[in-house]
């Protein structure tokens, strides 16, 4: 079964951009609809953004326009792009595979994360 690696995390002051890869080993990504959540401290995991096996996206509210999901399936990797990032997106960023939009009890198969963390 597929195996999900993220890297790309780190520090980064308010405005920055970041990029996060998740790299699946085991299986093809284009088998799977895929997204990102995150868990900040004392937090909820939320779902980020998704895409679906025919390609299309969705994100929740707060990062519209801003973060963008993206997946290479000859690098067998999907992306999360984060662009006027803000210190609360600081969170532990995972990418998910198998699932259904961004709720996250759908999905079956998790990475490790990766943190994302941001200044003011």
């Amino acid at each position: 079964h597929v195996q999900l690696v993220e890297s790309g995390g780190g520090a980064v002051q308010a405005g920055g951009s970041l990029t996060l890869s998740c790299e699946a080993s085991g299986d093809t990504l284009s088998s799977f609809s895929l997204a990102w959540f995150r868990q900040g401290v004392d937090k909820k995991r939320e779902g980020v953004a998704c895409i679906a096996l025919d390609g299309r996206t969705g994100y929740t509210d707060s990062v519209k326009g801003r973060f963008t999901i993206s997946k290479d399936n000859a690098k067998n990797t999907v992306y999360l792009q984060m662009n006027f990032l803000r210190p609360d997106d600081t969170a532990m960023y995972y990418c998910a595979a198998d699932g259904t939009g961004l709720l996250h009890r759908s999905y079956k198969r998790w990475g490790q994360g990766t943190q994302v963390t941001v200044s003011s």
